[in-house]
């Protein structure tokens, strides 16, 4: 119900596209994950103690297979307002995106103000099972950015867009791996 309270009363159900955002830090203190190796062997992968990291602001529509992201040194109210800009031109004309964010301090409901087609729903505390998105940050561990060092911040974003992009590049796996039947709306 709260959904479509968030919605302008103009706006048909049926062009109403749900999109799951959320953001995700990755840096030099990374995930290391198994590795393949021969049978008796004990293969070694590096753990970097350094503290630099980026913070990956990532969106998906499960409906359409479309995303969105954007890199950042830092998570505010102004690079997710930088963000939602990024989805707000993303969405086509005639359709309204109802964007779903945890509570984070910078998921601001007023944010959405500023475009007429978005709007901003927050999941309840303690839910990241319900955000789609979940997946996608485990995703780019477990087969992009795991098992590996960094140089810096340049080299952090520089291979977090590239995960990102690998991640993207198939449509049909973005909507494979963050569709729900709960999220139909319109249909």
């Amino acid at each position: 119900m709260e959904m479509i309270l968030t919605i302008p009363w103009n706006v048909r159900l049926k062009n109403v596209d749900v999109w799951f955002q959320d953001e995700a830090r990755f840096g030099q203190k990374n995930t290391t994950t198994r590795l393949w190796a021969i049978k008796g062997t004990r293969p070694r992968a590096v753990k970097q103690q350094q503290f630099e990291y980026a913070y990956l602001f990532g969106a998906v529509c499960p409906a359409t297979g479309d995303t969105e992201a954007l890199i950042a040194p830092c998570m505010n109210m102004d690079v997710m307002e930088k963000h939602l800009a990024l989805i707000s031109k993303r969405i086509p004309e005639g359709r309204h995106g109802v964007i779903v964010v945890d509570g984070a301090a910078w998921h601001q409901a007023y944010l959405a103000d500023k475009f007429d087609n978005l709007s901003i729903i927050k999941l309840p505390p303690y839910s990241p099972e319900l955000n789609p998105i979940e997946q996608v940050w485990q995703w780019l561990r477990q087969n992009e950015l795991a098992n590996r060092c960094f140089n810096g911040y340049d080299d952090i974003v520089d291979e977090c867009s590239r995960a990102w992009n690998s991640f993207i590049s198939d449509a049909s796996r973005v909507m494979k791996l963050c569709d729900r039947d709960w999220i139909k709306v319109g249909t």
